[in-house]
Formats: structure tokens, sequence, C-alpha cells
């Protein structure tokens, strides 16, 4: 068992230690890094299953082991769906990627629109990739990183892990909690409708999240029964990614700068057992939704924040995604080095994207124990960047190691999704439960394709 990984994010949940002796590991293989990538894997995914059997007892419901499978943990942190007839739209947008700089390298991030427009507009609006790379190679990475997110965009310049340890930025979050806890000042025990075997069933979970790590968090949270709305803005899209993330969920447009539309979401904020947003600090303050009014509207609400570089020190509240944090923490520098390759080595999947997602989905579930079993209300704060600690600072990988071999038939669940593309089949389930099986009872659709309203089953 990846211990030192397990024992490290379970103690950051402040739950009995004795638990963990109910962890039991299966398959083989690991993922090809120089990071322990699969550990990391296991360790998310187990740490989120072992919360929610801590609730099952808090239910009352006896528990018995949790199984984490390592393969399938590592084929989760790629892509689980796997279309019959149909193919996922690209992942990247065609100017997204790693530039030479004039000293080093630098990843822009234009998936977004507005981010792409950002980029573009510094590097003097040229819009083909190898044109972008001439714009690019005239530019110092600080300088041009400091001038697209001052744009509103989202670049990273290449570090070492040890420039960013010793970066004001590396260093405070160095010094941040894996995962973040306070008690809000208003408490009280909240049941829901949960039935033996779906310890979620009938929680309310308001999903205000966008790539990755979110929506991996709430599609674990509908996994076992929880009734998860998620929220965008009117013509807001993710194609690369909203097949992978949204079975078991219900997405709904809202435009909170309208007053119909914002009516209806303080109805729902009202009646939510639990919020999970990713926007920047500030940002729902800016919208009229601040930490103040939830708490008016909600005082038992369960808040779980998710950003991307960390709650305190400089950079904190940039913009950023995955791939940038790998940049920015040293880990596509460290990759590089090792594999002595003439350009940034990141790791095989977006792993600080979902590590993150199943130890937000642990936050919430232990913030539901408080208040079923404590009458305490929770509320937690994590970001990739912390994660990206986790993972760096965890015994090294080494390489060749175990190879996880390619994806097969057996690796899949025998029954077809009917998603809105068309028919798919994804992965067994990366984790089990005895007593509660990880299942979700709608198949992946689109953003926008339901009313914004709670299940009314």
């Amino acid at each position: 068992m990846p211990d030192s990984l397990l024992n490290t994010a379970w103690s950051a949940l402040d739950l009995p230690v004795a638990s963990l002796d109910a962890v039991q590991l299966a398959g083989e293989g690991d993922l090809a890094s120089y990071f322990p990538v699969t550990d990391l894997a296991a360790a998310s995914v187990g740490v989120a299953a072992l919360a929610i059997r801590q609730l099952m007892t808090a239910q009352g419901v006896p528990a018995g082991p949790v199984t984490v499978d390592r393969r399938l943990a590592s084929l989760w942190f790629g892509w689980s769906i796997h279309p019959i007839g149909w193919e996922r739209p690209p992942l990247w947008d065609a100017v997204a990627g790693d530039y030479a700089t004039a000293d080093g390298w630098i990843r822009l991030h234009t998936n977004a629109p507005h981010h792409r427009a950002a980029a573009l507009a510094v590097l003097g609006g040229a819009e083909e990739r190898e044109a972008v790379a001439r714009a690019v190679a005239g530019w110092h990475g600080l300088a041009l990183e400091e001038a697209v997110v001052a744009q509103g965009g989202c670049a990273a310049m290449m570090r070492s892990m040890a420039e960013w340890q010793a970066h004001p930025q590396g260093i405070s979050v160095a010094n941040e909690p894996l995962m973040a806890f306070a008690q809000a000042e208003t408490a009280g025990r909240r049941e829901w409708a949960w039935a033996s075997g779906r310890p979620l069933a009938g929680l309310k979970v308001l999903d205000l999240t966008r790539v990755l790590a979110g929506p991996v968090a709430t599609r674990f949270l509908a996994g076992y029964g929880a009734d998860v709305l998620r929220i965008d803005p009117p013509g807001w899209n993710e194609p690369g990614v909203i097949p992978e993330v949204t079975p078991g969920k219900r997405c709904a447009p809202l435009d909170l700068k309208q007053p119909a539309d914002r009516a209806i979401f303080e109805s729902l904020l009202a009646e939510a057992d639990v919020l999970v947003h990713g926007y920047r600090p500030q940002a729902l303050e800016r919208l009229g939704f601040g930490e103040q009014v939830r708490r008016q509207l909600n005082p038992g609400l369960i808040d779980v924040s998710l950003d991307a570089y960390g709650w305190t020190g400089p950079l904190a509240g940039r913009r950023g995604f995955d791939s940038l944090v790998q940049m920015s923490c040293g880990i596509a520098e460290y990759g590089m080095r090792m594999q002595g390759a003439g350009k940034p080595v990141p790791l095989p999947v977006q792993a600080l994207d979902h590590a993150t997602g199943y130890l937000m989905a642990a936050a919430v579930v232990r913030a539901l124990i408080a208040r079923l079993a404590e009458a305490r209300t929770l509320h937690a704060w994590l970001s990739l960047a912390r994660t990206a600690c986790l993972l760096t600072e965890a015994p090294a990988a080494s390489l060749p190691g175990r190879a996880l071999t390619p994806p097969n038939d057996h690796d899949l669940a025998p029954h077809l999704e009917q998603t809105e593309w068309g028919p798919a089949r994804r992965y067994l389930p990366p984790v089990t439960i005895d007593g509660a099986e990880m299942a979700w009872q709608r198949p992946a659709s689109s953003l926008g394709s339901s009313a914004a309203h709670w299940r009314r089953d």
C-alpha cells in the first residue's frame, strides 16, 4: 500500500487512524513516471472511499473492507469512458501547449476562448501555432507569464523544483494543510435521505466547478447516490471532458448576472447540503454570493473550495490548471532533466487534478460525518499546488518499474452507458466498499441539458 501518501491524506481528515486497516490493495503495474503517480492515484481514491466507509459507520451501517485497485485507479486518472461508434472531442485547443522562450519554456493554456484571446493579444495576434512559437521565442519566460496573466489569460513558465521551493508562493503552499478545514459559526445536525448501500442518497450537492478536479470530486459523490446539480453560464462548454465527468449528474444553465436566474440560484443554494466551487477568491463575492451571503441563505451549508496555486502567498488566487501547476512547481522540469529530453516532460496523466478531486470528495464526506455525528458544520479549502507538494515530497518512483499493461476488455464494465453522444463503456470502478456500490443512475450528458431544480424522484 502507498502508506506514506494514504497516511498523510487520511491524517488531514482527522478521522480514526485504525480505519486504515480496512484498506486492501488489488491490481498490478505502475504508470511510467519519475513520480509515484500510481501510488497517488491509489491513495487519493482510497482516502475518499475510506471516508465513505467512515460515514457508513456513523450512519449505523456495518462497514466492511475497502479494496483499491491500483491498476484501475491509474486508468481512471486518464479517461474512464470508451466511446462506441463516436469520438470524444479533442481535449486541447490548437494553440495550447509548451513553447520555447528566450530563456526556457512556457506553457500556454488556451482551451477557453477568452484565455486564448488573452494570450494571442499579448503575442501580437498571431493565431497559427508556428507564428505563436516565433512570437514566444522573443520573450523571456517570466515576462511573458506575467503579461499573459495580466491580460486575463493562463500561462506558466517552467521552473525547477528547487526554484519553486525557494519561490515565495512555493514556500507559502508548502506551509498550507493538504486539506484546510474551518468550523462555521453556525452548526446543527441535519439528516439526508440516505439508503442502505447508497450512503449519499438524498444529499443535494451544488456543483460550480470546471475542468477537472471539481468535476472528478462530484462524479465520485454522485457514484454513491448524491444528487449533483452542476451550474454553468449559458453557452459555456468543455467538450473534451464533459462525457468523462458528468455521469450521475444533471447540468443546468444559469446566468448569475440576471435577476430571474439569480433568484433560482438562491433557492437552490438555500436547499443545498453541499456547495463545491472552483471560482477564484472573490469571484463569488463579485457576483453577490460571497461567504457571508451564502451563510445567511444556508447556515448549515458545507462549503468546499478549490483553487490552483494555493490560498496564501503572492500568487494565491491566480488562474491555473493542472498542466500549468506542473510547470510552475518543477514537475515538468524534473521529468525533462531525468529523461534527458529537449522539452518539458509532464506527468503521464493530469494527476494533480484527479487526486485533488478525490481529496475534495473526501473533504465533503468528512464534513458530512461532522454534521451527522458531531453537529458541526465544516468548510474546506484545497489546491492543486498543495497536492503537487504531496506528490513531489513522496518517495521517488523508479523507472522502468512494473509497467502498467495497456487497457483491455477485462478493465471495462460489461454494461453500456447510453450517453447523449452515443453508447460507451467505462472502466470498472477503481475502488469497492463492501456494502456500497459505486454506480451512476444517469449517463453522461452535455452542459445545459437539464433544468435548474433538485431531483424530484
